[in-house]
């Protein structure tokens, strides 16, 4: 299956495709991205998939750097520099970014800054990747004070999806991916939101976890294009996030803070899935939606397995403290995607600060 993606720049598809990883040369040969190719992962995607991507592009040189979030720093883009310049990377070249979200954020924030710019492929290896960050350009690092602080617009020239990679992630891992597919359904897809529900009822969620996960994966994999097109359609209509693209950031002002806050010891599904509840907690606290749409996410939420607290050593005025750096912010005001309904997402500015305080509270 193709989806197209128009951008400012062209267009260009995502394909999605099981045994993608094995044609992973031949579908750069078929777009004529035949230049030096440098593949980027990380240390526990290379180890799972090194053999079949030296197979599948045996003369491509590999950067593998270590994996987790506090890598996703402009120490990692010195050093993945460095490594550019060592094999020969030119203007010709293109950059793979085989890997998560972190991965395929630091790659991609290498590739478009390089010798100002150079061809980009992402061949997200996690459901949290495939539905969200390999898609719509965005790409970036981390600063100390905060998330995506540092990052540019670098639409890839294709976007590669081999479902079944996903047999080999962490349960944790697909939970946090599905945190992203609810998102968007929330906003604008509640046929998707449903099915996502439906499918993590016994007895198909038991499945997977008892080690029999086709029915589980061959459902997973109907999903992607339907939450994939919830993306396309707002990047599309808003490729530099001026508008509506800012409604894909439900629930990442609350999650972003509590990643920052735990000092990334939550992976960031984990929090984004906290950040939904929270999201519709203070819609429902400001008038804008009712209490069944806050039990809908709860419920949801917690069918997937994401969590429904936080820790006790997070404190609120600790939470509240990160989220002055969120982009979304104008002027140090506030600035939240907030749901007036299923699939009406709404921005609303200056929200009390003892009010997005009491939601965090509630949460504990």
């Amino acid at each position: 299956m193709a989806l197209g993606v128009d951008t400012p720049e062209g267009r260009y598809e995502i394909i999605i495709e099981p045994g993608l990883l094995g044609r992973l040369g031949t579908e750069l040969d078929r777009r004529g991205l035949s230049g030096r190719v440098v593949l980027i992962t990380n240390t526990t995607v290379a180890a799972l998939y090194g053999e079949a991507l030296e197979r599948a592009l045996p003369e491509a040189a590999v950067i593998a750097i270590p994996d987790g979030e506090q890598y996703k720093a402009l120490d990692t883009i010195r050093l993945i520099y460095d490594q550019f310049v060592e094999v020969g990377l030119d203007r010709s070249g293109i950059v793979v970014a085989f890997g998560g979200g972190v991965l395929g954020d630091t790659a991609g924030f290498a590739a478009a800054t390089y010798m100002r710019g150079v061809s980009l492929a992402q061949m997200p290896t996690t459901l949290l990747s495939m539905v969200d960050s390999s898609v719509g350009g965005k790409v970036g690092v981390d600063l100390p004070q905060g998330k995506n602080l540092v990052g540019a617009f670098k639409q890839p020239k294709v976007v590669l999806i081999d479902p079944e990679v996903l047999q080999t992630l962490p349960g944790r891992e697909l939970q946090c991916g599905m945190a992203e597919v609810i998102k968007h359904g929330l906003i604008a897809d509640e046929g998707l939101f449903n099915e996502v529900l439906d499918l993590h009822q016994p007895p198909n969620w038991f499945d997977y976890q008892v080690q029999n996960p086709r029915p589980y994966f061959e459902a997973l994999t109907r999903l992607l294009p339907r939450s994939i097109q919830v993306k396309i359609n707002l990047v599309e209509e808003d490729p530099f996030e001026h508008n509506v693209r800012a409604f894909l950031n439900l629930g990442h002002t609350f999650g972003h803070a509590v990643e920052q806050a735990s000092g990334y010891r939550w992976l960031h599904g984990q929090a984004v899935g906290l950040g939904l509840v929270a999201a519709a907690r203070l819609s429902q606290r400001l008038g804008l939606c009712d209490s069944a749409l806050v039990e809908r996410v709860e419920a949801i939420t917690q069918a997937v397995g994401l969590p429904q607290h936080l820790d006790d050593d997070l404190n609120p005025d600790a939470i509240y403290a990160a989220m002055s750096t969120d982009k979304k912010w104008r002027g140090g005001r506030s600035r939240f995607v907030l749901l007036e309904g299923m699939g009406k997402p709404t921005m609303v500015e200056n929200v009390a600060q003892s009010d997005v305080i009491a939601v965090l509270e509630s949460l504990k």
